[in-house]
């Protein structure tokens, strides 16, 4: 059996594609992060953490508008049967 050395090169030079390829791959995968990452932080975007505490503060603030609003009601409805 014998080879030829005609496919052998070929082989051999798209092997070396594949990984030329995947290299090529891999540094426009990277390059295409850090844009987006440079962007959103020249964008002024909020983390996940800083919308989640915001968030919180937000449902802490409406519960005690109710509970201050339900006061009142209590104060001014006693102060009319007065």
């Amino acid at each position: 059996m014998s080879t030829n050395p005609l496919l052998d090169n070929l082989s051999k030079m798209m092997t070396d594609a594949m990984g030329v390829a995947q290299g090529v791959k891999k540094e426009a995968d990277s390059l295409v992060k850090s844009q987006i990452e440079k962007l959103l932080r020249d964008a002024d975007v909020v983390t996940r953490e800083e919308f989640e505490a915001v968030k919180e503060m937000a449902v802490r603030a409406r519960e005690e508008n109710e509970a201050l609003t339900a006061r009142i009601e209590a104060l001014e409805a006693r102060a009319t049967r007065k």
